[in-house]
């Protein structure tokens, strides 16, 4: 919903495509790109959220937590302005698996809170969240959800026209510029794409003495991102072949306050001279770059934490149209990623997180089989993952995983049954001989359906099972080190995070119960769910510190989640002058551990009631948003309070000849709120954006 037109409600979750001024456009139904069993949205009845044209250009934001909080059952973990991880009922870090156009975005986010995504919603045409059945298709472990970027770096289709999109915007709480540039053309049977983007922001400005100490900003949050693509697809009867590469740059700094310079000279042996060589002209640019601008926030660099994100990817595709009897698509993707950041404290390297990965994946849908469609694939990675240096805390380790899984629908009339399996194979190595290597085989699988009882309501049930191997970071972390004296603490967090190398895969039951209402004036879905875990891993805060250093561990038991998410929207009145809708959702999370305390840092009770007017040539919205206080925090966690955040704003849309322009206003947190996000480890140090006046061009032509 979150000002859209709800088209289709899904099984337990939400179809959603954009509303527009242009009437045939708000009919159009977004095409399914993650799940290859069906063409479009109305065809499947699993949870799928999406986000696209118009409704997304609103609404993407820096992080792709950012972009996705404002719908229901989705919330920010963010790290200051320059991290935001998506929390999905609850759930996050390695339970969430974020995509870039099929394949996994392949950086180090799910290993730490302060690690960004390497994914640029700014740039995406669309991006469709699953939940249920549908996640078996990209890993069993994502029990949260998956999230797919979809940015057509591969052009999957022959563009009629050369299409340019340029777009612009200022973002008032941190002075920020924002710019994207994007061509599609063609050339002969070459379908062609190229896209960059750059950002620059300030330290943010929060609530009026908000911020530590009491300023009104949070110092050492300004960032810096660059990020181009240049892709190709040569199109041919049955089918295409394509490839592409991107870059990305992102440069940010983590909020004072929230870590301190621990040293731990004695544990800098795996960071080796070579490596080192290669840094030393890395650390000099960064130095060259930064005394200049920002001299001022690295008055005290023991207490400066920065981080500097270099990423190429290069893509391949094939997708073949009927390429053998009975199979009815076949695709094949491939990833190669080259991932590093450096963790600079101060002007010394403090921890050199790489990865170096290579994906395979491979889908076949076959041809339907009286009501049957189906797809059957195959999954495949590599990953060469090391953190080294002082602050290094996770053990350099080599990751393989493979993945075999079918996913099915069956079609009675008013009833559709879907169901899926994946099995999943995840081998992790360590590079040092004294920890142990694992491997894991893990099983999950579901079944749910949904009956139409008229052409408006429809009710759904799923029941899924899904198992999840340990991440390398909850096995390794802090591994060799056996007491309080060698513990290294990720500066970063501020924290000792402990592994526990013996830990088992963790397992879950989930069980989702949905009823929906869609027509053409009015939407409403309701969604409750449950999730039994046996042997959840959580990183726990133990209580104990190590020189005011808080010691945090991960373990396991059991745990239960549950929630209900309602959202509706209604159109009021339409005239010749336009309409008025009426939106409104709520959402609720509960999670309790095995000892009866409260799952750390989940969402509270949150809604948002907003007013829309839709003309031909404006749009205008007033939306309220407001959290409740979140006193279950959690064993030795800090609650938070409730806010609320007025935002308000409007867009205009002029036609020039062949360019369509769309100018855009709006002031977010209108009173000014202190917002502090319990789903966030810095809140207690970093509270959200205060008042922000936000200035916006867009042209496409």
């Amino acid at each position: 919903m979150r000002m859209m037109r709800i088209l289709r409600r899904g099984l337990t979750g939400t179809i959603l495509v954009t509303s527009s001024v242009i009437a045939d456009e708000a009919r159009m139904e977004h095409v399914l790109v993650t799940l290859p069993i069906h063409q479009t949205a109305t065809e499947t009845s699993l949870p799928v959220t999406v986000l696209t044209g118009d409704e997304l250009a609103r609404v993407a934001a820096a992080t792709i937590g950012g972009t996705l909080e404002a719908l229901p059952g989705v919330h920010n973990a963010s790290f200051g302005p320059g991290v935001g991880q998506p929390v999905i009922r609850g759930l996050s870090g390695p339970r969430v698996t974020t995509l870039q156009n099929g394949t996994r975005s392949a950086d180090v986010s799910s290993l730490s809170a302060d690690h960004a995504v390497a994914v640029e919603p700014l740039l995406a045409d669309s991006i469709e969240v699953l939940r249920g059945p549908a996640t078996l298709l990209y890993g069993g472990g994502a029990i949260g959800g998956v999230i797919n970027v979809l940015d057509n770096r591969i052009p999957t289709s022959m563009p009629e026209q050369t299409r340019v999109g340029v777009d612009y915007r200022y973002t008032g709480a941190s002075r920020g510029s924002n710019g994207t540039f994007r061509i599609d053309t063609a050339l002969g049977p070459l379908a062609l794409h190229a896209d960059a983007l750059f950002r620059d922001t300030d330290s943010l400005e929060v609530a009026d003495g908000a911020g530590s100490d009491g300023a009104d900003d949070l110092p050492n949050t300004d960032t810096e991102v660059k990020a181009g693509t240049l892709g190709a697809a040569f199109h041919f009867a049955g089918g295409f072949f394509g490839l592409s590469v991107n870059r990305q740059e992102n440069e940010y700094g983590l909020p004072e306050g929230s870590h301190g310079h621990h040293g731990h000279d004695d544990h800098g042996e795996g960071f080796d001279e070579d490596h080192e060589g290669d840094h030393d002209d890395h650390e000099e640019d960064h130095d060259g770059d930064h005394d200049e601008d920002h001299e001022g926030d690295h008055a005290e660099e023991e207490e400066i934490i920065r981080l500097d994100m270099v990423q190429t990817r290069y893509d391949a595709r094939l997708q073949l149209d009927e390429p053998l009897p009975g199979v009815q698509k076949l695709a094949g993707f491939v990833s190669l990623t080259e991932y590093e950041h450096t963790e600079f404290e101060g002007v010394e390297i403090g921890t050199v997180y790489a990865s170096d990965s290579i994906e395979g994946r491979v889908e076949l849908v076959h041809t339907p089989i009286g009501e049957l469609h189906g797809v059957v694939g195959l999954q495949v990675s590599e990953t060469e993952f090391s953190a080294l240096g002082e602050e290094a805390f996770v053990l350099p380790t080599d990751i393989s995983r493979t993945g075999l899984f079918l996913v099915e629908d069956w079609h009675l009339g008013a009833l559709q049954i879907e169901g899926g399996v994946r099995f999943d194979r995840d081998e992790l190595e360590p590079q040092s001989a004294m920890a142990p290597a694992r491997d894991f085989n893990t099983l999950s699988a579901s079944l749910g359906g949904l009956y139409e009882v008229t052409d408006a309501w429809h009710v759904s049930a799923s029941l899924s099972r899904s198992e999840r191997a340990p991440s390398v970071e909850e096995l390794y972390s802090n591994f060799g080190n056996v007491g309080p004296s060698t513990w290294i603490t990720h500066a970063a967090t501020a924290a000792i995070e402990l592994g526990q190398v013996n830990l088992d895969t963790e397992k879950s039951v989930n069980i989702d119960l949905g009823l929906s209402l869609h027509n053409d004036t009015q939407s409403l879905r309701i969604a409750a769910y449950y999730s039994d875990f046996d042997n959840y891993i959580n990183l726990s805060n133990t209580g104990s510190e190590v020189d005011e250093t808080p010691v945090r561990q991960y373990d396991q038991g059991s745990a239960e989640f549950m929630g209900l998410e309602v959202d509706g929207d209604w159109q009021l009145w339409e005239t010749g002058r336009g309409r008025v809708l009426l939106e409104a959702e709520v959402d609720i999370t509960r999670g309790e551990l095995a000892n009866g305390s409260d799952v750390p840092r989940l969402p509270p009770l949150s809604g948002a009631v907003g007013v829309i007017w839709e003309q031909p040539a404006a749009r205008y919205f007033a939306r309220l948003t407001a959290a409740d206080s979140q006193n279950r925090s959690g064993e030795n966690e800090e609650p938070t309070d409730g806010w609320t955040r007025w935002d308000i704003g409007g867009e205009w849309y002029i036609q020039l000849s062949e360019a369509f322009i769309t100018l855009s206003a709006a002031v977010r947190n209108l009173t000014d709120e202190e917002i502090r996000l319990s789903t966030s480890f810095l809140r207690e140090y970093a509270p959200e954006s205060g008042r922000s006046f936000n200035l916006g061009i867009r042209m496409e032509f």
